[in-house]
């Protein structure tokens, strides 16, 4: 029999006893309850708050939820909730211009749950009105959501929960800088013309409320516009909140373009009040832009015979809108014609005038009877003085024969069978009489 000292016996009760202290002291299995507490939000702009006019912009909006729950009961009997009453359940949040000079384009943004301690950034995009007045303005921010109010406990395995939906508006704070936004009063075309260069006089106004220093005032080609600048730059110096400038800018417009209004962009780049340089919003104007600078001959097809000198007139009309200077025609010869002038000084056309030119022209006398077409050219000058030539037209040329006289004489063979029978009866003649005397 195995002896077990009285020392032992008292050491395991005292282990037992510990064990059970301790299973008062920490019950398994608690639940938690908290009895009272609620969400508590608050917005900020994540980076900066301050924006330009005209600026497409995203504002990162900030949600932050301090929300406690201050009293919290634990024992065996409570079964622990699965929400806590200061988590923003089901969080949406909007974001809408107030009295603000910008439009909001995003819709509400869904940002799930918000538990206590946590943020959730939604970003939004704007757009802020080319002519916003400098100031500091307070965008609504629109949070709906809701939290747990209370949970009744069933027994010790049921709940019931009771939600509150909540709508708090929230203030946002953001900052329109001062600058320069322009407005353009004229842009006025000078001499401008489909395929030739020409000017553009620009009238604009400072809109904004910054007062602009060592300004230059550029015109930029936009997009694909047939209109592309040739001298895109001016100088200023100060341009002042209020006042206006005018600027002359040397354009070219494309050859494929027609008669229409394109856009150009006109943008001031200056320096602000601090010191920066900055550059405006971009504005854009339309540009008238002439007719395509163009001749037709109208004279009619010219007559002429083989083996014939002849000067030959061809009258051009100017059918474009502007006017040529020093203008010369020019016909090209090939064969069976040849020519000892085939450039001809025509002078200044303006729009809808003709001038004639004078050529002279020979044919050689095997050439085919049939109609000819000669290509003709003008080449002028516009009012810049840019030398252009002219789209190429036809002259039309009929080679016929000679009737009557004209044309026995002109066959030399002919002639020559003439004369031969004339020598002959002039022989006979001569001989006859010989015989007579």
């Amino acid at each position: 029999m195995r002896f077990i000292s009285p020392y032992a016996v008292r050491k395991k009760q005292v282990i037992l006893i510990l064990f059970f202290c301790m299973c008062l002291l920490c019950p398994a299995h608690a639940g938690t309850e908290y009895l009272y507490g609620s969400p508590n939000l608050s917005v900020t702009v994540s980076g900066t708050n301050e924006f330009s006019p005209g600026d497409d912009i995203s504002i990162p909006v900030v949600v932050i939820n301090t929300g406690t729950s201050r009293v919290m009961l634990t024992s065996v009997a409570t079964v622990s909730r699965d929400d806590l009453p200061d988590t923003a359940k089901n969080l949406i949040v909007a974001l809408s211009s107030g009295d603000a000079p910008l439009v909001v384009k995003s819709d509400p943004l869904m940002a799930g749950d918000l538990a206590a301690g946590s943020t959730v950034t939604g970003t939004f995009t704007a757009k802020v009105n080319k002519d916003a007045p400098a100031g500091t303005y307070r965008l609504p921010v629109s949070l709906n959501y809701s939290y747990l109010e209370f949970a009744e406990q069933y027994g010790t395995n049921a709940i019931r929960y009771s939600y509150q939906s909540n709508t708090l508006t929230i203030p946002l704070a953001v900052t329109i800088r001062p600058a320069v936004t322009i407005d353009v009063l004229e842009a006025v075309p000078e001499a401008l013309n489909v395929g030739t260069e020409g000017y553009v006089n620009i009238r604009l106004k400072n809109t904004g409320s910054e007062n602009a220093k060592d300004a230059v005032i550029r015109i930029e080609r936009s997009g694909s516009s047939p209109v592309i600048p040739v001298d895109s730059s001016v100088y200023i110096g100060d341009f002042p909140a209020g006042s206006e400038a005018s600027c002359r800018y040397k354009v070219s417009v494309s050859s494929d373009a027609g008669q229409s209004t394109y856009p150009v962009d006109i943008v001031v780049e200056y320096q602000d009040r601090e010191g920066d340089t900055v550059t405006s919003p971009v504005e854009t104007a339309g540009v008238a832009v002439g007719e395509k600078i163009e001749f037709d001959v109208i004279s009619p097809a010219v007559t002429i015979h083989p083996g014939q000198k002849n000067v030959i007139t061809v009258e051009y009309k100017n059918t474009g809108t502007a006017p040529v200077y020093s203008a010369t025609g020019r016909i090209s010869i090939v064969e069976p014609f040849t020519s000892s002038q085939d450039i001809v000084y025509l002078g200044d056309i303006g729009p809808g005038e003709s001038a004639v030119a004078s050529y002279q022209v020979s044919v050689d006398r095997a050439a085919t009877i049939k109609g000819y077409g000669l290509d003709s050219e003008i080449r002028y000058q516009d009012a810049q003085n840019t030398t252009y030539i002219s789209n190429t037209m036809k002259v039309g040329i009929d080679v016929t024969r000679q009737g009557g006289v004209a044309a026995v004489l002109s066959n030399p063979i002919l002639m020559s069978v003439i004369f031969a029978i004339v020598v002959m009866v002039l022989y006979g003649v001569f001989a006859y009489r010989k015989r007579m005397t």
